[in-house]
């Protein structure tokens, strides 16, 4: 729904304007200390063919989050090392986020957790044997449950002692598909609610193979959270799980910008932490997305199962961001439903229209980073014709 005192739209559970304008005005009060961290990380589900659309092939999808970890730092630069992956349409959403970020002058910290080589630039090590990607879901053994535990105690460390709100992106090829497997473990049949990269997102495909990998799981009664990401999950999910309860024990604002990847770590969260007042754990949870992902997935219908199982409120706000102006084909191709999200394009495009940049202004710096990726050759699509 439509916010009238401002160009965002919001989504969720038993909310009306009155909240809404509530919860902005916190965002606002702590909108210039926010923390900004982009996790970056990898699964082998990303290679199975047909499930993600963050790059032509599978070899390519090895370097994808690298690659949007590097644009959103430098933007589009001469001597990049990460090559972009071709795309069937559309350009890598850290275009967007880049934009932003320059516009508010703000950093991001890379945290790269089980990615294909550690990064040249500036990064979080979290693992310092550096770890390769978690396994299939396939498998039904996706990672070691001590690897999970490890990540998550780091991150509940790295939550429970910031000092300031914190603002979390991610770049994962393949994690809708382990998100939508998250929630299936905990008995939500959502295979009609996760959307993807993909314009028309491969529904079927990924029904066939978190079935195949629930089987597999073999996931004892009385499971938890931990059981479920060693299973079927991804090292962000075991990452950003510590994280977020951390931050919330010290009762830091989080926004969590994304779609059905954060919206996974929000019932993992719920499902794992012991409080009875599950509420108050929420109430300062923000989710933050694009209103191209909105359109895509069931948001609204996903927040909802998840709140009347838990007996909360969950809401999320979608930017007011749109490319139906801009003479770019790829830009264009997000209004018919090409990338849609990631590296935080929606949230960052929300913060920063909220830090007084309009969305225009957010247009104009991703049409000069276009036309400088155009003139640097670091564009390229594949023909999807073929």
């Amino acid at each position: 729904m439509k916010f009238s005192n401002y160009k965002i739209n919001y989504f969720g559970s038993k909310v009306n304007q009155k909240i809404i304008l509530q919860k902005i005005k916190i965002i606002k009060k702590e909108i210039d200390k926010f923390k900004y961290f982009l996790v970056i990380a990898g699964t082998e589900t990303s290679q199975i063919d047909g499930i993600s659309a963050a790059g032509i092939d599978s070899e390519s999808r090895k370097f994808t989050a690298l690659a949007d970890a590097e644009f959103l730092l430098f933007g589009p630069i001469k001597n990049n090392v990460y090559k972009l992956p071709l795309l069937p349409a559309g350009v890598t959403p850290a275009l967007i986020s880049n934009a932003c970020a320059n516009l508010m002058g703000i950093n991001s910290i890379v945290v790269p957790i089980g990615v294909h080589e550690r990064p040249y630039f500036s990064h979080l090590t979290i693992e310092h044997n550096f770890n390769k990607p978690a396994r299939s879901l396939l498998t039904g053994k996706s990672m070691a449950k001590k690897r999970v535990i490890n990540l998550y105690e780091r991150g509940f460390s790295i939550g429970k002692s910031s000092n300031q709100p914190i603002f979390l992106s991610e770049s994962v090829p393949g994690g809708t598909t382990t998100a939508q497997a998250i929630l299936e473990a905990f008995g939500f049949d959502v295979s009609d609610l996760v959307g993807s990269s993909h314009i028309h997102p491969p529904r079927k495909l990924k029904k066939e193979i978190i079935s195949h990998a629930l089987l597999k799981a073999n996931l004892k009664r009385n499971f938890n959270s931990i059981d479920v990401i060693a299973s079927l999950g991804d090292p962000f999910q075991a990452f950003t799980l510590g994280l977020l309860i951390g931050a919330r024990e010290e009762n830091q604002t989080v926004v969590l910008s994304g779609g059905s990847q954060m919206i996974a770590v929000v019932l993992l969260a719920l499902e794992y932490i012991t409080s009875k007042n599950k509420q108050n754990f929420v109430d300062n949870i923000f989710i933050t997305t694009t209103n191209w992902l909105v359109r895509d997935n069931s948001l609204n219908s996903l927040l909802g199962l998840i709140a009347e199982r838990h007996h909360v409120n969950l809401f999320g706000f979608s930017s007011g961001l749109n490319f139906k102006s801009s003479s770019y084909k790829e830009l264009q191709d997000y209004e018919i439903g090409y990338v849609k999200e990631g590296v935080g394009a929606g949230g960052l495009s929300l913060i920063t229209y909220l830090k007084g940049f309009s969305y225009e202004q957010i247009v104009s710096k991703c049409e000069f980073n276009l036309k400088k990726m155009r003139e640097l050759n670091q564009h390229k699509y594949f023909d999807r014709n073929k």
